[in-house]
């Protein structure tokens, strides 16, 4: 279950279909306890089932994140993603989840509370850039 103040319209969370199968989709809209899509069952669906999607390496990379490249001297850990010409964005692979970073005189430093799932990370995003974060 997630809290609808963890949620916002453009973030990615999953439900169990009627064959209990995990189904991603896209939320469209919240209202009064229940999330909207429009290829949901009934447009709808209650709040409490649905569950926030698990962060996983593989998904920083269809997000548009690069990872770095040990033959440049960069952590294979740290993931990047600039959006401007001057700022990016760091987050390191701890294994068990995502810990931001920031870039310091003394090298990249870590901040924050560690993300684990793909909404925290497309809302962080937002917050940081006024541009939505979405799946390549």
């Amino acid at each position: 279950m997630i809290a609808d103040t963890d949620i916002r319209v453009g973030n990615l969370v999953w439900y169990y279909d009627l064959y209990m199968n995990e189904t991603a989709f896209k939320i469209e809209g919240i209202l009064e306890g229940y999330v909207y899509n429009s290829c949901l069952p009934k447009s709808k669906l209650p709040l409490a089932k649905v569950n926030p999607v698990k962060l996983e390496a593989d998904q920083l990379n269809a997000l548009g994140f690069v990872r770095g490249e040990k033959e440049y001297g960069e952590d294979i850990h740290v993931y990047s993603y600039r959006y401007t010409h001057r700022d990016s964005i760091y987050i390191r692979d701890e294994g068990y989840a995502f810990q931001l970073l920031a870039a310091s005189p003394a090298g990249l430093v870590p901040y924050g509370r560690p993300l684990v799932h793909v909404h925290q990370l497309q809302n962080l995003f937002y917050d940081l850039t006024a541009e939505e974060l979405a799946l390549m």
